[in-house]
């Protein structure tokens, strides 16, 4: 039986719908324009940053905040091979998600369901969260996460996601990016940092505020680090 025209009409207005639908969807999960923004210059802020910002109004304090983007040229190449030892050694092959990362920790999560569990967040999951999402531990938080972190590795170069990555996390109560970060901890710039202060530095970015506390536990971590880096090939694309 021949279909009327009717039916042709109506399903291309259904099939228009779900487009629309799914182009509304799309763009509230994923913020396109401000992630091609990025291409050109350093976010203003990023949803962590104001979220410090407002706990510390909310306390009676000071809010202001020490943030200095730089370009990736001016960060020593010591910090990003830290950085990238120890939170994403994967960073340039991967896609967005690290899936060996994904499938390792499920299994030893499973394993060892009374350890502290693990995560394999990648560089470019934990910048989309710290732009623009919360800490939240939702499905839908870590899907849109996910649906960030994946347009933001069609969209953008790898190196412009590692610089605004470096340039944006947090490093200590009202520290925030690298450069803001060799400045108060070493007193020089973030390009000028030798390999062991990236690592103590890197060693941080996990919780700041937990390994400043712990100052036995940051130096364990960083001696790994460091002891990584040596053992590690060049990293880069």
């Amino acid at each position: 039986m021949s279909r009327g025209p009717g039916t042709s009409r109506r399903r291309r207005l259904a099939l228009a719908a779900a487009g629309l639908s799914l182009f509304l969807l799309f763009g509230v999960l994923v913020p396109v324009p401000r992630i091609v923004a990025l291409r050109f210059s350093p976010p203003a802020s990023t949803a962590f940053l104001e979220a410090r910002r407002g706990r510390l109004l909310s306390e009676g304090k000071n809010a202001r905040i020490d943030r200095r983007p730089v370009p990736l040229a001016k960060v020593s190449p010591h910090l990003v091979k830290a950085v990238l030892v120890a939170e994403d050694a994967r960073f340039f092959a991967h896609h967005g998600i690290d899936w060996e990362a994904v499938r390792a920790a499920r299994e030893r999560n499973r394993r060892y369901p009374k350890r502290r569990r693990i995560g394999a967040s990648t560089i470019t999951q934990q910048l989309a969260k710290n732009l623009w999402l919360s800490s939240d531990r939702t499905w839908f938080r870590k899907g849109r996460e996910a649906a960030i972190a994946l347009t933001m590795e069609l969209l953008l170069p790898k190196r412009t996601i590692l610089e605004h990555y470096l340039s944006g996390i947090e490093w200590g109560e009202r520290v925030w990016g690298c450069e803001a970060a060799a400045r108060k901890y070493f007193g020089t710039s973030a390009s000028s940092l030798t390999r062991a202060q990236a690592a103590w530095l890197a060693a941080m970015i996990p919780g700041p505020r937990v390994f400043l506390g712990n100052p036995a536990r940051h130096e364990r971590r960083a001696s790994r680090i460091l002891s990584r880096m040596s053992a590690t090939a060049e990293m880069g694309p």
